[in-house]
């Protein structure tokens, strides 16, 4: 694991917790001081258009809209699947279609998802499965069940499946990397791969809502009032590089790609996060960069849809489109928020820009034996 580095001194003023009025400051700065593109990067649209621009506003009080109720039959299948699945002894590595057969709901999983997530506005919530019906076990089998219905599973370090609680009581703040192992607030960012999804097996005692929001509607605003800050977005930034050797690596954040706006980013690897800084020996992010970060963040919170999960929903967001962040939240003896996570690459997937095509293999190509912890682990 990287030691923590001192922060780099020719770093802009920004942490990962953004600050409005430094942004505010910053861009007043940057409008007054420096002369400004007022062209898009060549081959960028003026103006995205269809399903997957949306507002908060659009789905508040309409859960009929986006959240998808599993049926008692298709629970039943479920149910049928877990214990059949179970007999045959197998490792969770070997949960596919095949082996996890929902005659009526998979098929119904994978239209809605490729109607929905892929195609459409871009998120979907399955609601209706209980998880204190089941062992750990059970659960892992039944999320990757369902979930084989919607695309291959992917690499998220070691494991296929990632286990998102606060560690915080468990583990030195040192050894934490990225804020989903903590309960603290976490900003609007992307993870890696097409489709994100998140099982709720536990919810917390207060707060930890989920906040989405469209990519391509923050867009749109930044494209109409600030080109250059699509501009910066579109060019070479430095990837601080967590997991040791090379220290860090180069790529946009932001793409167009086969009519697809594609943008794929964490602020923490621009700003560090806790105890751990971004690192000294690598070279700092510019002003630009530094109010496009915000921008983005504050962007998408101004248009974001919040999400109370329910204990025992299944959320899957379009990765390449959709930007995801948590409210802080509370946890108690009896209620911990305790959500199982997996990577899924569905049979329709979009065309991808090259800077991004080696790191889909790593996901979901590579050869690999696919593990399941039943537990958190921060072993990546």
């Amino acid at each position: 694991m990287p030691t923590a580095q001192l922060q780099n001194k020719n770093q802009p003023d920004i942490t990962y917790l953004p600050d409005h009025k430094k942004w505010q400051d910053r861009t007043a700065r940057r409008l007054k001081e420096e002369e400004l593109s007022n062209e898009l990067p060549e081959g960028f649209p003026k103006q995205l258009s269809g399903p997957k621009i949306w507002e908060g506003k659009d789905f508040e009080g309409k859960e009929e809209e986006w959240v998808y109720h599993l049926t008692e039959d298709e629970l039943n299948e479920i149910d049928e699947a877990i214990h059949a699945f179970e007999k045959t002894n197998k490792p969770f590595g070997d949960v596919q279609q095949e082996s996890f057969v929902l005659p009526t709901l998979g098929p119904k999983i994978k239209a809605l998802t490729e109607e929905n997530v892929v195609s459409g506005r871009g998120f979907l919530v399955v609601r209706g499965i209980n998880p204190e019906k089941y062992t750990r076990e059970q659960q892992i089998i039944a999320y990757a069940g369902i979930s084989s219905y919607v695309g291959k599973r992917g690499l998220q370090g070691r494991h296929v499946l990632a286990h998102i609680k606060d560690l915080v009581p468990q583990k030195d703040l040192q050894e934490i990397l990225a804020p989903a192992y903590t309960n603290d607030h976490q900003v609007y960012h992307t993870d890696a791969g097409d489709i994100i999804s998140l099982f709720a097996v536990g919810v917390a005692e207060e707060g930890g809502k989920s906040r989405i929001a469209s990519s391509w509607r923050v867009y749109n605003e930044l494209a109409a009032t600030r080109p250059d800050l699509i501009q910066t977005l579109s060019q070479k930034w430095v990837f601080q590089n967590d997991k040791g050797d090379p220290a860090y690596y180069e790529r946009p954040l932001l793409f167009y790609e086969d009519h697809h706006l594609i943008i794929q980013y964490a602020r923490r690897l621009f700003t560090g996060f806790g105890k751990n800084p971004r690192r000294d020996d690598i070279p700092p992010i510019t002003e630009a960069q530094a109010e496009a970060l915000d921008a983005l963040h504050y962007i998408a919170e101004k248009y974001n849809l919040g999400i109370d999960f329910k204990k025992g929903d299944i959320q899957y967001i379009n990765n390449l489109s959709i930007f995801h962040a948590r409210d802080g939240y509370t946890d108690s003896e009896h209620n911990q928020r305790h959500l199982l996570r997996l990577w899924l690459h569905p049979e329709n997937a979009w065309k991808l820009p090259e800077q991004l095509k080696s790191t889909w293999e790593k996901l979901y190509f590579d050869e690999r034996e696919e593990a399941f912890p039943l537990e958190p682990t921060l072993r990546w």
